[in-house]
């Protein structure tokens, strides 16, 4: 009986976290973004003597919450979230390693009412990914809709090739906080940036921004990515967008001297390393916290808008939110809903499409600018920024993604400049 009750309980939480999922760029009403319990993975190697066959969740990213052996070198893996409701964002990441070379079969196993989403990533070294071919994948309860979360199957079976040396299985490719860090660091030694911590997450890790440009000036600009930790296409989008800012380009330079531009690239620390699902260390999803503020990492980033502000006398004109979907996605406010500079979002999607060949974009503008609750909308009313979702299809192609996020700045600082 608890049994049923737990699955029924589940069915209906997640039925709920659908709904707000479906309706994510149509904010209706407020989240109660108070903090709540969440569920921690144990941490160790799973040993399969009988096998000689090791799995381990033992770093950074990893979701592995139960592992059992379901026969000779095959195993069964549970993946489940931090709490509940959520959105189906199933993440996964483990490392697999035998005594001799063999062949072992993975079957990932979800709750009741999720699905898998992530087609699987494999890495020898944990830095070099590569998509997991089909024919290694077996898929059993496949949806029947062409897109979206109806299209993907109930579990799958992966044909592994393991060795001595271990292998990285993950949902997309792994970027931890220290990944995130190291690249945020590389990036300022080559391009003389400067790095500050403009915060801390709940479990203490801190919130780091680069500030690119002239920090004197007056007109500013917000980038920040990674509010929902599975969401790797979007993170990269937005490197390919802010390296485009920072090159030697006449284009950047000219940019860097009138405007300064500040990235947080790692809003959700905790949840990306806990290897969670979709929320923060507080169990909640953090584009659901720009109205309330009760989360640590929201309430970061609006005390440094509002300080930087006063500071400088000057205005934050832009605000880009980097996310992950099912596809290529911009969700612009509607027309006539504006900041200071009217119109320039519109006019930076027209010229995206004008400088990538055969390129339509897909947009979904949103007229509801209240109650905030997601960053473009906060960006919006509190600051009068012009503000984008710029959401990137877990599929698309990682140089399409480079693409996207290059000429998605230059056509940015393009208009900047003139305007």
């Amino acid at each position: 009986m608890k049994k049923l009750l737990s699955i029924f309980l589940f069915f209906v939480l997640f039925i709920s976290a659908f709904a707000q999922v479906e309706q994510t760029q149509e904010t209706v009403r407020l989240v109660d973004t108070t903090s709540r319990p969440i569920e921690k993975q144990l941490k160790k190697t799973f040993a399969f003597e009988a096998d000689g066959v090791y799995f381990s969740n033992e770093f950074d990213g990893a979701r592995l919450n139960k592992i059992e052996r379901s026969g000779e070198n095959s195993y069964t893996i549970q993946i489940t979230p931090e709490n509940a409701p959520i959105n189906m964002s199933p993440w996964y990441a483990f490392r697999v390693w035998s005594n001799k070379k063999k062949e072992i079969f993975v079957k990932l196993v979800y709750p009741e009412e999720a699905k898998h989403r992530y087609s699987p990533q494999i890495s020898k070294d944990g830095v070099k990914w590569k998509t997991l071919k089909d024919k290694y994948i077996t898929e059993e309860e496949k949806g029947t809709e062409k897109s979206g979360a109806e299209s993907r199957p109930k579990r799958i079976v992966m044909r592994l090739k393991v060795s001595k040396k271990p292998l990285w299985i993950s949902a997309q490719e792994l970027e931890n906080s220290q990944k995130v860090f190291a690249w945020m660091d590389d990036l300022a030694r080559k391009r003389n940036l400067n790095i500050e911590e403009i915060g801390k997450s709940a479990e203490g890790r801190p919130l780091k921004m680069i500030r690119i440009g002239n920090p004197e000036s007056k007109k500013m600009m917000l980038v920040i990515s990674r509010q929902h930790p599975p969401e790797v296409t979007g993170y990269f989008a937005m490197q390919a967008f802010v390296e485009k800012i920072a090159d030697k380009s006449k284009l950047s330079k000219n940019f860097r001297q009138d405007w300064t531009v500040y990235v947080v690239p790692l809003m959700n620390p905790d949840g990306v390393d806990a290897g969670n699902w979709r929320h923060n260390s507080g169990g909640i999803d953090l584009n659901r916290d720009w109205a309330i503020f009760n989360q640590p990492e929201t309430t970061a980033v609006r005390e440094f808008l509002k300080k930087r502000e006063l500071e400088t006398g000057g205005k934050f004109y832009f605000g880009i939110d980097f996310h992950s979907t099912w596809d290529d996605i911009y969700y612009p406010m509607e027309r006539g809903i504006s900041g200071s500079m009217p119109n320039l979002v519109w006019n930076w999607l027209e010229n995206i499409q004008k400088e990538i060949p055969n390129y339509v974009p897909k947009i979904q503008a949103n007229k509801r600018l209240e109650p905030t609750m997601v960053s473009r909308n906060y960006f919006l009313k509190a600051h009068q920024m012009e503000a984008i979702v710029f959401e990137i299809g877990d599929n698309t192609p990682r140089k399409f993604i480079k693409k996207k996020g290059k000429v998605g700045a230059e056509e940015l600082m393009k208009l900047l400049l003139a305007g």
